[in-house]
């Protein structure tokens, strides 16, 4: 067969004679080589990359998570505190929330990323950012509460007073007991309050509305964040260097 009959076994990607050159070790790739990311890479360099690649497991993904945990916990505490020191709500905390729980996950699993811990971190964004609704909220009714004047409490008649117009006192009717709350319950309600805070705030359609919209951008900061890393290798392909003679005995 002719010479320029293309051959469907390994790749050909046009180049000029000579211009193979490897971007890790800059050799001349002889023969055969690669391109990872678009750049050129001979076969021991694309082998080294393989092999040096972060290998995910279940160790990789507890450490993430613990990590991830520890950064919602951060992002919670950066937001309710931001909102109750200035008394303000803003949205965009939200974004930094985001980028810690990623960033953090990123750490834990030493680079690994993929469909799982994305998962887990948009889990993590939502609930640190929904959750911190209830420390603020509590701040807030503790200082509307502070604020509203002492209500003026009659006194009860006098024992004497009821003892010369006996007929005047009511006898009080006996009131049933409320049933208490158990601590578990409170706090499932409390829980259940906070994640779905995001939604009621839709009640304020403008602010509501500003507010979810921010918090998906921060829950996509995450899930970028923690994707899994792309690395894309082709070939083989035919290289255009000459061949180095082999050396005669």
């Amino acid at each position: 067969m002719p010479d320029n009959v293309p051959q469907f076994g390994v790749a050909e990607y046009p180049s000029a004679p000579g211009t193979d050159i490897c971007k890790s070790c800059n050799q001349p790739a002889v023969g055969s080589y690669y391109r990872v990311n678009g750049a050129v890479a001979c076969e021991r360099c694309k082998e080294q990359l393989e092999a040096q690649l972060p290998k995910d497991g279940h160790a990789a993904f507890v450490r993430g998570l613990m990590f991830g945990v520890g950064g919602a916990i951060l992002g919670l505490i950066l937001y309710s505190a931001f909102g109750i020191i200035t008394g303000l709500e803003i949205g965009y905390i939200s974004l930094a929330v985001g980028y810690i729980v990623g960033k953090a996950m990123r750490m834990g699993s030493r680079g690994i990323g993929g469909r799982r811990y994305q998962v887990v971190a948009v889990i993590l964004t939502y609930a640190a950012v929904s959750m911190s609704a209830i420390p603020i909220g509590f701040s807030q009714y503790a200082k509307e509460k502070k604020a509203q004047p002492q209500a003026h409490v009659p006194k009860p008649p006098s024992a004497d007073h009821e003892s010369v117009n006996p007929g005047l006192a009511p006898t009080p009717a006996p009131q049933p007991e409320k049933p208490k709350m158990g601590l578990g319950a409170a706090l499932a309600g409390l829980a259940v309050l906070g994640l779905a805070s995001p939604f009621l705030e839709l009640q304020d359609p403008f602010h509501g509305v500003i507010g979810l919209v921010i918090l998906l951008v921060g829950i996509r900061i995450a899930w970028q964040l923690t994707a899994n890393p792309k690395i894309e290798i082709l070939g083989p392909f035919v290289s255009k260097n000459p061949v180095a003679p082999a050396a005669t005995p």
